[in-house]
C-alpha cells in the first residue's frame, strides 16, 4: 500500500509531501491545476519514461520518492529478498531526474537499474490511464487476472514448473542426440579403457609397496654378502670386535689396584661385549634364513612395468591411476544405460510431458469455467457503468503445435465488442481512454477479492458519464477501496463525494513563477470542493446545500 509520496521540483510542483491511507482517495481541482502531477510522479517512481522537461524551471533536478508498506504483498517481499533489497516491511522507490534528462533509480536507498523499478512497481501499483502504462492491455495481465479470479494461481505455478522441467530435459536430449556420434565414440573408448584398468586391478598404495619390494629383491646378493662379513667381524674372526673388546676388558681388570673412576667404563665394555655377541648371532641367523628369489623379483618388475606403461598411456603419474580408474568408471556408468543416456532422457521426457499435460488440462478446465463466469460478472458491472452494449469476452486461444507452453494449453486475452453485431477485438484496438478506464474499473471490481495488486490508480474514469452512472462509478471505486487502496482523478462531484480521502490540487503565481499546491481536505473543505465541482465559480447557498447533501449521502451509503 502506498503510504507517502514526496515530490520536489517536478513540473510546477516545488515541494509536495502527501500521506496516503487505505481506502479511496480522490484528486480534484480546476483544469490545468496540476492534478496529473501525482499520477505522473507515481509513474516515474515506477520506472516510467522521463525527460528534462520534467524538472521544474530553474531547478537542477527533480526528486520523487514513493513509500510503500509491503507486509501483505508476498510477491513484492519475495522480489526484494531475491535482490537483497528487503528492509523490514517498508519499500521506498526513488527517482532522481537531472535537467539534462538523465535519471537515477533507487530501491530502499540502493542504486538499481531502471528495469528493477518497473518490475517491482508492477507488483505494488497498477495505473489505468490513457496517458500511462496500462497493464490491462497485456495478455500476461489477462492470464494473471483470470487465474487469480479462478483461484488457480498455485496450479498455474505448478504447471509452469512442470514446463520448465520438461524444457530442460528436452534441451539435454537434443544436445545428446546432436552429439550422438561423438557420444558413441566416447562410450566405446571408455568401455575399452575401463576394461583395461579393471584387468589391471591396481589397488591404492600397491605401486609404492612393489617398489619397496623390488629394491630389496634386486640387491639380495649384496645384502647376503655384507651380512656374512658383518657376522665374521663381530665374533668369528681373529681380532673380531668381540675379541678386541674382551682384550680391552682384561687390561682394565688386571690393574694393580682398583680405580673407581674406571668402573663405568668397565661396565660399558661388559655391555658392549654382550651386545656384539648378540648382534653376531642375529647376523648368522639372518644369513642362514635369507633366500634370494629371482622369480619373485621378475614378477614384481613385470607388474611395475605394466603400471608405468599404463600411466604413460594416459599421461598421468602412476600414483593417479586408482583415482583415474574410478573417474572413468563413473563416467561410463552415466553414459552406458545410466542417467543421461538417450533412452533414459526419452523416458524422462515422456513422463514429464504426461505430467505437464495432466496439470495443464486441469488448469484449462478451470479457466474455461471461470472465464464464462467472469464475462457474466463484468457484463453486469459494465451495464451499471452505462456501457450495456459493450460485450466483454475472455478468449482462450488454444496453442498451436504440439509443444507445451509455459502457461498451459492456451493464451488468455480480453476482447470487447463496442457495438452489437461487431466482432470482439483486443482492448487496445477498440476501447478509447475513457472506455478503457471504465472497463478496467469493471474488471477490477469483479476480481478485487482475488487480485494481488494492492494499489489501483484510475485517471479520467468518469469521462463521458454523469448523473446516476457517475454515482455508480463512485460507489464501485469506494468498494474497491474498502478492500485495498484506490487513487482516482475525477471531475465529477458524485465520485468525489464518496471517497475516504480527498486531495485538492490548485496552482498560484508568485514572483512571476507558477506553483502547484496539493492539500488534504477536511470535511468542510470537501463540501466546499464538491460545491465548486457542482456549481463552478459562483457558488450559491443552494449549491452548498446540495454539496453537503451529496457528501453526507456519499459517506453514509457505505456505513
Amino acid at each position: 500500500m502506498l503510504t507517502q509520496l514526496t515530490v520536489s521540483n517536478y513540473a510546477i510542483a516545488e515541494r509536495v509531501e502527501l500521506q496516503f491511507s487505505k481506502g479511496m482517495t480522490a484528486l480534484t481541482g480546476e483544469t490545468g491545476a496540476g492534478k496529473s502531477i501525482v499520477l505522473d510522479a507515481l509513474g516515474l517512481a515506477m520506472g516510467g519514461r522521463a525527460d528534462a522537461g520534467a524538472v521544474r524551471h530553474g531547478a537542477k533536478r527533480a526528486d520523487i520518492t514513493a513509500s510503500f508498506e509491503v507486509s501483505r504483498i508476498a510477491e513484492a517481499r519475495a522480489w526484494l529478498e531475491q535482490h537483497e533489497l528487503d528492509d523490514d516491511h517498508d519499500c521506498i522507490l526513488r527517482r532522481v531526474i537531472s535537467k539534462d534528462g538523465r535519471s537515477r533509480a533507487y530501491i530502499n536507498g540502493q542504486p538499481c537499474p531502471l528495469a528493477h523499478l518497473k518490475d517491482l512497481g508492477s507488483l505494488l501499483m497498477d495505473i489505468h490511464s490513457q496517458h500511462q502504462h496500462q497493464s490491462l492491455l497485456r495478455k500476461d495481465t489477462h492470464r494473471k487476472l483470470l487465474d487469480e479470479y479462478a483461484s488457480a494461481d498455485a496450479l498455474a505455478s505448478e504447471t509452469r514448473e512442470a514446463w520448465k522441467s520438461w524444457s530442460k530435459t528436452r534441451q539435454r536430449l537434443n544436445e545428446r542426440q546432436q552429439n550422438a556420434d561423438e557420444a558413441e565414440a566416447r562410450l566405446q573408448l571408455l568401455r575399452y579403457q575401463v576394461e583395461e584398468l579393471d584387468r589391471m586391478a591396481l589397488e591404492a598404495g600397491e605401486q609404492e609397496s612393489l617398489e619397496q619390494e623390488q629394491a630389496q629383491l634386486s640387491h639380495a646378493d649384496t645384502v647376503l654378502h655384507n651380512s656374512q662379513q658383518a657376522a665374521l667381524l663381530c665374533t668369528e674372526e681373529d681380532n673380531s670386535a668381540a675379541d678386541l673388546v674382551r682384550q680391552a676388558l682384561q687390561q682394565l681388570e688386571n690393574l694393580p689396584t682398583e680405580v673407581p673412576a674406571l668402573a663405568d667404563t668397565i661396565q660399558m665394555l661388559n655391555e658392549a661385549q654382550i651386545q656384539i655377541s648378540e648382534a653376531g648371532d642375529n647376523l648368522r641367523r639372518f644369513v642362514e634364513d635369507y633366500e634370494a628369489d629371482p622369480a619373485r623379483l621378475n614378477e614384481v618388475e613385470e607388474r611395475l612395468s605394466a603400471i608405468y606403461q599404463m600411466a604413460r598411456k594416459h599421461r598421468i603419474t602412476p600414483e593417479e591411476l586408482p583415482e583415474f580408474h574410478q573417474r572413468l568408471s563413473a563416467e561410463l556408468a552415466s553414459l552406458d544405460d545410466g542417467e543421461g543416456s538417450v533412452a533414459q532422457l526419452e523416458a524422462e521426457l515422456a513422463a514429464q510431458r504426461a505430467h505437464f499435460d495432466e496439470l495443464a488440462g486441469k488448469l484449462s478446465e478451470i479457466r474455461q469455467q471461470a472465464a464464462a463466469n467472469l464475462d457474466q460478472r463484468i457484463a453486469q458491472e459494465l451495464a451499471q457503468l452505462s456501457m450495456p452494449a459493450v460485450q466483454f469476452v475472455t478468449h482462450l486461444n488454444r496453442n498451436t503445435g504440439d509443444e507445451p507452453a509455459p502457461h498451459g494449453l492456451e493464451e488468455v486475452e480480453f476482447l470487447v465488442s463496442a457495438n452489437p453485431g461487431q466482432p470482439a477485438r483486443p482492448l487496445a484496438k477498440v476501447a478509447s481512454g475513457g472506455e478503457l478506464s471504465r472497463i478496467s474499473l469493471a474488471i477490477q471490481v469483479v476480481v478485487a477479492q482475488t487480485s494481488t495488486t494492492p494499489t489501483l490508480v484510475f485517471d479520467e474514469v468518469d469521462v463521458g458519464i454523469g448523473g446516476g452512472t457517475a454515482e455508480v462509478v463512485g460507489r464501485l471505486l469506494r468498494t474497491l477501496g474498502d478492500d485495498g487502496q484506490v487513487l482516482c482523478v475525477t471531475h465529477l462531484p458524485q465520485v468525489a463525494a464518496q471517497c475516504h480521502q480527498h486531495l485538492f490540487v490548485s496552482k498560484f503565481t508568485e514572483q512571476d513563477a507558477t506553483f502547484s499546491k496539493i492539500e488534504t481536505l477536511d470535511d468542510h473543505g470537501r463540501i466546499s470542493e464538491v460545491a465548486r465541482m457542482l456549481g463552478g465559480v459562483d457558488m450559491t447557498e443552494h449549491t452548498i446545500a446540495h454539496a453537503r447533501e451529496m457528501f453526507t449521502k456519499g459517506q453514509a451509503t457505505h456505513h
